[in-house]
């Protein structure tokens, strides 16, 4: 089968296409024949080596995917050969025409939900699911503010907190990434370019500031975010690219909150609740990734290269 793999930690450009054996299931796993495999900024920092989940070389990248249960080792009961399912996380990675998984790693996936839609699912809105739910324990009328909107885990929280009965209010550098916050439900939007947004958001807010705050680069946006906060707020960092600077008063003067979160950090009963909401959403309408890019499997290097790029617009899906 053909399939990226990765032989040394690096650039882009360690991205090889390579003929490897096709996986077999032992027991407990299955074989799922990928069709379309989703791209994050975490596969890229796994590929470079400056990421604490570091995998043994060689290794083929990729956590989403999205096809049909190829075979099915023993003792395998929740899914059979011919199921339709996205994966969260695999044993063997998804930048390949196979991949071998857990059985607890595959899903069900939806017949309305295309296989690139599918490639958009867990890192995003797993991401998203949790940072809401079981970190800033949102609650229905809160006000939200998710930075890098457009996005893929942007997306994915808008949709969510629409869904949950939240006021949202989106970030996005693009007129073109503002008009599909707008789209999947945000309240409002505001360029994170412009002078003065920290403003525009509290006059949004009646001078109130926001309750909750997904933040997706703390390192240029976290002291800013502290000032716009209401009494008793909560910051979420998702993401992050170097250090910086706070002053803790703006916590202190609102009994306020920075938490940090990890995907990979997730308990077993928090990820399958997670799911349970997650396939719900995507059967009922309520969830619908936005994939923004497909490219083909040996343009994997250029989309490790666009996931990084600003302007963020939906997700960017490998079609295998």
């Amino acid at each position: 089968m053909k399939a990226i793999v990765v032989r040394e930690f690096g650039g882009p450009e360690v991205l090889k296409v390579e003929e490897i054996p096709a996986p077999k299931p032992g027991p407990g796993q299955v074989v799922v024949w990928i069709r379309a495999a989703g791209v994050n900024p975490a596969d890229t920092y796994m590929r470079s080596g400056n990421y604490s989940n570091k995998p043994p070389l060689p290794y083929t990248p990729g956590t989403d995917g999205a096809g049909v249960i190829e075979s099915v080792g023993a003792g395998v009961t929740r899914v059979k050969t011919g199921d339709r399912v996205y994966t969260a996380r695999t044993v063997s990675g998804t930048y390949a025409e196979y991949a071998l998984a857990l059985e607890s790693q595959v899903q069900p996936l939806p017949e309305r939900i295309s296989w690139a839609q599918g490639a958009a699912v867990f890192v995003p809105y797993a991401t998203g699911y949790r940072a809401l739910e079981q970190v800033a324990h949102a609650r229905g009328g809160e006000t939200l503010l998710v930075h890098g909107a457009s996005g893929g885990v942007g997306v994915a929280a808008v949709q969510l907190a629409r869904a949950r009965g939240m006021i949202v209010i989106g970030t996005a550098g693009t007129d073109k990434g503002r008009t599909l916050v707008l789209r999947e439900g945000a309240h409002h939007v505001v360029d994170h370019g412009a002078d003065g947004y920290p403003d525009k958001v509290k006059e949004l807010t009646g001078g109130r500031g926001v309750d909750v705050i997904l933040e997706m680069l703390a390192n240029v946006n976290l002291a800013t975010d502290l000032q716009m906060l209401a009494r008793g707020g909560r910051v979420v960092v998702i993401g992050n690219r170097g250090e910086v600077t706070i002053n803790p008063r703006e916590l202190m003067f609102r009994d306020a909150a920075v938490y940090g979160m990890l995907l990979w950090n997730i308990s077993e009963p928090d990820v399958q609740a997670a799911h349970a909401a997650l396939v719900a959403g995507l059967e009922n309408g309520t969830l619908r990734p936005v994939v923004g890019t497909e490219l083909p499997l040996a343009s994997a290097p250029e989309a490790h290269r666009k996931v990084l790029e600003k302007g963020a617009f939906g997700k960017i899906v490998l079609i295998i």
